[in-house]
């Protein structure tokens, strides 16, 4: 598994102990390869272990009829759902909408669910962002959100897509250049690795009782 970390960050990750300010984990990897389910799964597992941790955030999951995958909703971690895009709707208003490829991306949905979930709250322990993808980031308001709390002192555990055509989008480039950044890089071969090694660090940081 390829791990890299901002050189700032690097030795108290390392030694378990809280980073400070703008302290970030990023998932990163090819479609399909398991970066929701990797986080969904270390979700579940801090909930287990600390059932009083406060953990905010959304994952992103397809939406399927008949087999065929027709868009993308978000999913707040107390099960909310909103549209995030869709390549089935037909409306006026639809066709004002962004698109990636056939899918129109609903701005509005998305931010609704969303952006009240990314505020920084007194009792929050991590948050969590699936992901900071091309359509989330049609939102003008969803990066900087992400930016504030990088400035808290509340951890961020976030995938991010990989590079399409060499690029990064800028967004992804800022938080990987970021000093408290570490990144993790799957593949269909280390997965189960890279869930045990994130959610140590991540519990030598929280310093739940």
């Amino acid at each position: 598994m390829e791990m890299s970390s901002g050189s700032a960050a690097r030795s108290s990750v390392e030694s378990g102990t809280m980073a400070g300010v703008g302290k970030c984990f990023l998932v990163t990897g090819p479609p399909g390869v398991g970066k929701t389910t990797l986080i969904m799964r270390l979700c579940e597992s801090l909930k287990h272990s600390y059932p009083n941790i406060k953990i905010q955030g959304f994952f992103s999951q397809e939406i399927r009829h008949g087999g065929d995958r027709v868009g993308f909703e978000v999913v707040t971690l107390d099960g909310r759902r909103g549209r995030l895009a869709s390549s089935a709707i037909s409306s006026p208003e639809a066709h004002r909408w962004p698109a990636v490829g056939k899918y129109k991306v609903d701005i509005a949905s998305f931010e609704s669910l969303v952006l009240p979930e990314l505020k920084i709250r007194e009792d929050t322990d991590l948050f969590i962002i699936d992901e900071v993808g091309k359509m989330e980031l049609f939102s003008s308001y969803f990066f900087p959100a992400i930016l504030k709390i990088l400035q808290s002192n509340v951890p961020l555990l976030a995938t991010v897509p990989v590079p399409k055509f060499g690029k990064d989008l800028p967004a992804v480039v800022r938080l990987k250049n970021h000093p408290g950044a570490t990144i993790f890089t799957l593949d269909k071969s280390n997965r189960d690795a890279a869930k045990e090694q994130v959610y140590s660090q991540l519990v030598g940081m929280l310093h739940k009782p």
